[in-house]
């Protein structure tokens, strides 16, 4: 029994990323630099796999999906959404800095994920993280705004961490 709960559970190194993710995440700095500095109506286009929603969660989890599989999932999707934003930014676009910290960020947990192993993540899941890697898949693509998949990256964040990690709600 332990060992299953083991495998739910968050690690440490996890809940400290996920810390200072959320901390990055402030809906002021998502406000300003991933929609004030873009101009109006300003859309990136993203796979329809890269967009996690906590209503994904929920039929997932519904599916009866390991947590830790889900936070797998979020991981990916999350660094990949950062990824499309941060190559629509020219290096001197004052948004540049911010998307390089949060690279940063998911480069430090994409660490603490290699640690474990990954063999035991759902079919459902390693399907859609193959999805969401595979480049022939722009043809499933949809515009969607930098703020947007930030908000989903912190809402489905704040669902698989909250409780393990004790992320309040700030």
């Amino acid at each position: 029994v332990l060992a299953v709960l083991g495998l739910e559970a968050a690690a440490p190194g996890e809940c400290e990323l996920t810390r200072l993710l959320q901390d990055k995440l402030q809906y002021e700095m998502r406000l300003q630099y991933m929609k004030h500095y873009f101009p109006i109506d300003y859309t990136v286009q993203v796979q329809y796999e890269e967009v996690l929603r906590p209503s994904n969660i929920t039929r997932l989890r519904n599916g009866t999906v390991s947590e830790a599989a889900l936070r797998y999932l979020w991981f990916h999707v999350s660094s990949q959404a950062v990824l499309r934003i941060r190559e629509v930014l020219p290096e001197k676009h004052p948004s540049w800095k911010y998307t390089q910290e949060l690279c940063q960020l998911f480069d430090a947990l994409g660490e603490e994920y290699s640690k474990y192993q990954q063999t035991d993540v759902e079919t459902v899941v390693a399907d859609l993280v193959k999805l969401i890697h595979s480049a022939g898949a722009e043809s499933r693509s949809k515009a969607v705004r930098p703020k947007a998949l930030l908000d989903n990256c912190l809402k489905v964040m704040r669902m698989l961490y909250g409780v393990p990690c004790e992320l309040g709600m700030r």
